[in-house]
This record gives structure tokens, C-alpha cells and sequence, in this order.
């Protein structure tokens, strides 16, 4: 009896061991290099455990493959994926082969029953879903809208520099949460310049707006646990979908947009013209052009929404950190911005705030070392023949991820010598970063057809704060922030682990 427990025992682990590694021949069938990967967790040593961030074990795989190839065979789990390790091979699936990778692999665990905010996002739409609906947000971004509420952001500032005095005459020891007051400007720029409603985030007695925005972007270990299930059985994604947006804050937008439809129509009804046009405006208008019903419009208004609050928080709040602890770079910044204040004011003009070499550079250079996505997942959408440098070509698969370790890029010495410094000046010269991306070195914010939307109304938003900032606080780091870049494991959008603490001093 005993014998045939062990044997069965044995037995079972063997058909244990044969299910967890049976498809690990995958890459070299295809004559695709890469590393052995382990039993469970495939190339990604930290799936289970979380004690560092993915793009680390990529950023492992890169270094020691990136002199020989183009790109290597990896696996999640069980599951194989393509990993890019040549910015010209990256610049091919994002720009010129772009119709052989036309998807995000996010679009893959979603749909509309499952998730309807985020499977209408531009990021998850597929095919000729995503290009009609970037076609129809696109004009709502246009310069001249975002000139339009440049006040509010103004307005928007100025409450930033109120709450900033206050917490400085208020004197915590650990400084200031850099992050969740960077949350505050984005979600009271944002819902405003969106919605034109007020968040009150600078307040005692926010909205709940602020409280949802966090639960929009919160990393729950159910959906860690999602993709590890996914990463060792695939076939699960047709079974369980996924849903990334909680169901009581989709209600709660929707709630909330239904409110400012109504105030906004009903303003109209009166014959009162409202101060602005902003992006609501366009959005009714399309929602007319489309014969759009109440879910169809918090689709729309939630990509402007999604879009605007976290990454541009998470890149703000970054840029400060590395002001902050460059104390002659945040000089150099202050005297720029100090050399083109609008005259007999303390703020910058719309048209003036594009002009400042010092302040794009830092944010560029603040992207370069911490990218706000430090890698993107692609589906191969159509089979395709690659190069692989010392390696033969092979064909990649209609269905196949394609990883692009954006910050394994950013962070190569031979791209960026002294690549861990924050060095704003290689961005000083002229088309500095445009060759940087060009060369697939730089994409912060992602690159050919669908290239963030939304990046010039973040930028202005950014800057904006930025020049608020500089122009009437010093800022250190407290001794409570990390003094290295180190990501947080489980951040979807890039974050420092144990968050940015800053104090700050009110100039004279």
C-alpha cells in the first residue's frame, strides 16, 4: 500500500512538473535565444514573492543578451513572451510595423461586461474600435481647447500654494506626501477642466472624488493574483475576465458625469452660456453626433478622466523628487521660470510656458529615469518575420506578447552615459529628445499611432505646477524618502517604494 502511494505521489508530481514546463521548448523551436526559465514563475523571479518590481528581471535578461540580439524567448509562468532588447526592433512595433502590433495584450483580459470603462479606454480598444474612438477624442484635445482652461489650471495652483502654507505652518516632521498632493492638483485640474465641476481636493472636507481616484488606480492583490493564474494557464483569459475599474467607483462616475450633464444642460436651458469651452462641451456634442446613451458618455468622459489623473500625478510628483535632491538644478529651473513671469504677475502665459528649455528638459530627463510605464505589453496582430542581429530571422506568431522594456532603454549607459544621474542638460540641445525617440530611447509617453492622447494637456499641466512650485517654495527631500530610484513591486504606473516626502519652505 505504501509503495503504491509513493508511487502515485511520484506520479503526480511528475504530471505536476510535465504541465508546468511542456511548452519551455516554445522559443527554441523557433530559434529564438533566451534565458532557462525556472519551473513556476518562468523569467520573472519575483511573480510570487513581489520583492522587487518585474522590469528588475528584465532589465537582468537585457544586459546580458543585448550585445548579441535583437530580441530573446522569455516566459511568464508558463506562458511565452517576446522581450525587445534593440530600440531599433522596438521602434519597428511601435512605428513602422505597427500593423503587425497594433494591440495592447490588456485588451485580451477585458471586455464590456466584465469592465466597461476601462474596455472603451483608447489604451484596451482593438482594431477599428480603437481607431474611431481616437478619432473622436482627439479633436477634444486639441491646443486650442487646452488653452481654454489654462485659467483653471491658474485657479488650480493657486489653491496648491495655499495648501502648501498651510502644511508648512502645520510643521509634520515626515514632509509632505509629494504623490497625494500631486493626486490633489491632477484631480482638481482634471475634473474641472473635464467636468467643470470642483473637486475641493486642496480642502479640510474633500469631495469623494479624490478617495475614488485612489480606488481607480489601487494595485489589489486580487488582480496580482489574476495574472500569475493567467501567467501558468492561459487558457483562463476566455474563462475569467478581468475587471480593472472597482464596480463602486464606475457607479460613482457615472453618478458623477450624470450630475454634470444635467447642471450643464440645464444651464443651457436658461440661456446661460457657460464661461468656457471646455471639454465637456465637445463631449455633448459628440454625444449628440453619436446618438450616445448615459454609459456611452462616461466611456468618452472617462478617457479624458483615466487619462489625466494618476500618470500625470505620478510624473509631477517624480519631477519634484529630483529637484529635490539637485539643489543647483532646481536653481537653474527657478531662475528660468523667475527670467519669463508675465510681467507685474506670478504666473506664466499659455504661450510662454512651452518656452522654457530648462523645465522640458527636466521633465524629459525626469521620464528617462523614471518612465511612468517601465514596460509595454504588445499582442502580435499579424504574423511577421524579425531580424535578430547574430541570431537567425523568426517569425512572430499572430497572438504572441511583445514586451518592450521601455526603462531597460532609458537606463543603458551606452545610451545615457551616467544613467542613474538626473542630468536635464542632455536634453538642452536642440531636438534632443526628438532624436532620443526617434531612436526608441525615450517614450514616456509611448510612440507612433498610439502615442498618448492626452500628452500635451499633461505636460501643460505639469509645467504649470511646476513653475507654481518652484517659484515660491524651496524643497529637500526628508529623511524619510528613499535615496534611490527603487520602483514599487506592485505599481501599475511607476512610484517610488515607500512614497516621496519633501519639506518645503515658503520663498521670501
Amino acid at each position: 500500500m505504501l509503495l503504491i502511494t509513493l508511487a502515485l505521489g511520484l506520479l503526480a508530481v511528475g504530471l505536476f512538473y510535465m504541465m508546468f514546463t511542456w511548452n519551455h521548448h516554445y522559443w527554441r523551436q523557433r530559434r529564438v535565444p533566451g534565458p532557462k526559465p525556472n519551473v513556476f514563475t518562468g523569467n520573472y523571479d519575483n511573480m510570487y514573492t513581489m520583492k522587487r518590481h518585474a522590469i528588475y528581471d528584465l532589465n537582468d535578461i537585457y544586459r546580458k543578451y543585448k550585445s548579441k540580439y535583437d530580441a530573446v524567448g522569455i516566459f511568464a509562468g508558463r506562458n511565452p513572451q517576446l522581450l525587445v532588447i534593440s530600440p531599433q526592433l522596438a521602434r519597428r512595433v511601435f512605428v513602422s510595423d505597427f500593423k503587425s502590433f497594433h494591440d495592447n495584450e490588456v485588451a485580451s483580459f477585458i471586455d464590456e461586461k466584465s469592465d466597461f470603462i476601462f474596455a472603451n479606454n483608447p489604451f484596451s480598444l482593438t482594431g477599428e474600435k480603437w481607431k474611431q474612438r481616437r478619432a473622436d477624442v482627439t479633436p477634444g484635445l486639441t491646443m486650442s481647447r487646452i488653452k481654454t482652461v489654462y485659467p483653471v489650471t491658474n485657479e488650480v495652483c493657486q489653491k496648491l500654494t495655499e495648501w502648501l502654507h498651510k502644511q508648512i505652518r502645520l510643521g509634520s516632521s515626515e514632509g509632505i506626501n509629494a504623490k497625494d498632493m500631486s493626486l490633489c492638483f491632477t484631480s482638481e485640474m482634471v475634473t474641472d477642466c473635464v467636468l467643470g465641476l470642483k473637486a475641493e481636493s486642496f480642502t479640510d472636507k474633500p469631495t469623494p472624488i479624490m478617495g475614488h481616484i485612489k480606488d481607480l488606480f489601487g494595485q489589489t492583490w486580487s488582480l496580482i493574483l489574476y495574472f500569475i493564474m493567467l501567467s501558468n494557464f492561459p487558457a483562463l483569459r476566455h474563462l475569467i475576465r478581468l475587471r480593472f475599474i472597482p464596480k463602486q467607483v464606475e457607479e460613482f462616475f457615472i453618478d458623477l458625469m450624470q450630475n454634470a450633464v444635467h447642471a450643464r444642460k440645464a444651464q443651457l436651458a436658461v440661456g446661460k452660456q457657460f464661461e468656457r469651452v471646455d471639454f465637456l462641451e465637445y463631449i455633448l456634442q459628440l454625444a449628440e453626433k453619436r446618438n450616445l446613451d448615459t454609459r456611452g458618455l462616461l466611456a468618452y468622459t472617462m478617457t479624458f478622466l483615466l487619462d489625466g489623473f494618476e500618470t500625470t500625478a505620478s510624473v509631477l510628483s517624480l519631477l519634484l523628487l529630483q529637484l529635490a535632491r539637485n539643489v543647483e538644478k532646481q536653481e537653474r529651473l527657478r531662475k528660468e521660470i523667475n527670467e519669463n513671469l508675465t510681467n507685474g504677475k506670478d504666473f506664466i502665459e499659455f504661450e510662454k510656458i512651452a518656452e522654457l528649455p530648462y523645465l522640458e528638459a527636466c521633465i524629459q530627463e525626469t521620464i528617462r529615469l523614471l518612465p511612468p510605464a517601465p514596460m509595454s505589453n504588445k499582442l502580435c496582430t499579424e504574423q511577421i518575420e524579425l531580424p535578430n542581429k547574430d541570431g537567425p530571422n523568426f517569425i512572430v506568431e499572430k497572438g504572441t506578447v511583445v514586451v518592450v522594456p521601455h526603462y531597460c532603454f532609458n537606463t543603458d549607459e551606452e545610451l545615457y552615459p551616467q544613467a542613474q544621474e538626473f542630468q536635464p542638460e542632455r536634453f538642452m540641445q536642440p531636438e534632443a529628445a526628438k532624436d532620443f525617440r526617434e531612436r526608441c530611447a525615450l517614450m514616456g509617453f509611448g510612440d507612433g499611432p498610439r502615442i498618448c492622447i492626452g500628452m500635451r494637456f499633461a505636460l501643460t499641466q505639469i509645467k504649470a505646477a511646476a513653475v507654481e512650485i518652484v517659484t515660491k517654495f524651496k524643497f529637500q527631500p526628508n529623511p524619510k524618502t528613499r535615496t534611490d530610484n527603487l520602483f514599487e513591486p506592485t505599481g501599475v504606473i511607476t512610484s517610488l517604494q515607500g512614497g516621496i516626502w519633501l519639506d518645503f519652505e515658503a520663498l521670501k
